[in-house]
């Protein structure tokens, strides 16, 4: 019992001892023992998603900032000549519409929505009666310089009005809107008949002076566009070759990259010769119909009621229905099954060709 007491007596002055020592007590935790597993990572922030559009180009379903489906556009007759090329302003067409004209060469009909936005369009060459059918069918402003004896008729005894290059007020100098420049491309010499030009400025004078900025009541374009669209059931298409005549094929390869169809013709690129561009497309439509030559000249009269054809986008191709009527309506595009064709965002290419001819797809 007394060694008990002094055992216990003994580590009671050790522990004293330990509670008195010289160095203070830490003010501060320790450090915590490094976790077993790293922390979850914090989530990025989800990106704010785009605004939707104002509004959408009536011509090619393209966002844009400004309400243009009211405003009326323009339809230019431009030159197709191997001799005349290149041609100028056709790579800003939102629609080029390509016909037989006579004897195997063709014009192209190219629709403008915003004419304000061109530069220099040329070179500005004479009317058909389809072409002019064509352009009614968009609530357009006729451009031309001359015509044939049927499109005079018609312009004649239904009191048209039309910016004629050839004849009437706007092919006078002092209207402003016409000019001859037969160097108009550097390195070029021109005939005289290649040579007549335009522009996007004088063009958007004349509709403010003729108050022709606005559609005709009640129109609209019946157009349904829709983002990177491919046909369904449709077949590769990466080379399609379109054959008017034995004077002019046009070929329309598709680009993957870009998921346009670049367009060729006479086997070179088809460019604007404003800034050397290749015209590009991202909806090529194929329509076949009738062509009966009418005079001596070889002039040609074009069905434009209805017929089979073909739609290319996104390097797809699928057969079609088509039907335009009446001179004032516009051309409206089917799948096989009846439904109403819908088009890529984008610009479009129509080619009208004869029954004849058969288109070939790589």
């Amino acid at each position: 019992m007394k060694r008990t007491i002094c055992l216990f007596f003994a580590l009671s002055l050790l522990f004293l001892a330990g509670c008195h020592s010289e160095e203070p007590a830490p003010s501060v935790l320790p450090t915590p023992p490094a976790p077993t597993s790293a922390p979850p990572e914090s989530k990025a922030p989800l990106p704010t998603p785009s605004p939707a559009p104002a509004f959408h180009h009536p011509l090619t379903g393209l966002p844009c900032q400004e309400d243009l489906s009211n405003n009326k556009p323009v339809a230019v007759m431009l030159n197709n000549l191997k001799t005349a090329l290149p041609q100028q302003g056709n790579g800003q067409a939102d629609i080029i519409y390509e016909l037989l004209a006579e004897g195997g060469i063709t014009r192209m009909l190219a629709v403008y929505q915003d004419p304000s936005q061109l530069g220099l369009i040329g070179s500005v060459r004479s009317a058909r009666q389809y072409y002019w059918e064509i352009a009614q069918g968009h609530d357009a402003v006729f451009i031309h310089a001359g015509g044939s004896p049927e499109f005079y008729n018609t312009k004649n005894n239904r009191g048209l009005f039309t910016v004629d290059g050839v004849n009437g007020y706007y092919s006078s100098r002092d209207a402003g809107m016409f000019w001859r420049d037969r160097d108009r491309i550097a390195g070029h010499h021109y005939d005289f008949e290649h040579s007549l030009l335009t522009s996007g400025q004088a063009i958007s004078d004349m509709l403010a002076q003729r108050e022709l900025e606005e559609h005709s009541e009640g129109y609209s374009y019946e157009m349904t566009f829709i983002d990177g669209y491919a046909p369904a059931g449709g077949k590769n298409a990466d080379v399609v070759t379109v054959p008017f005549s034995s004077y002019k094929t046009g070929v329309f390869r598709y680009d993957v990259l870009s998921g346009l169809y670049n367009v060729e013709e006479y086997g070179e690129p088809y460019i604007d010769g404003n800034d050397s561009s290749q015209v590009a497309v991202t909806n090529l439509l194929v329509l076949q119909t009738t062509y009966v030559v009418q005079d001596n000249a070889g002039r040609v009269k074009v069905d434009l009621s209805s017929g089979d054809g073909w739609f290319a986008c996104c390097g797809q191709i699928i057969p079609i229905k088509w039907e335009k009527g009446g001179s004032n309506d516009q051309f409206r595009y089917f799948t096989e099954d009846g439904a109403s064709l819908a088009l890529g965002r984008g610009k479009s290419y129509v080619c009208v060709i004869p029954t004849s001819r058969t288109i070939s797809v790589e």
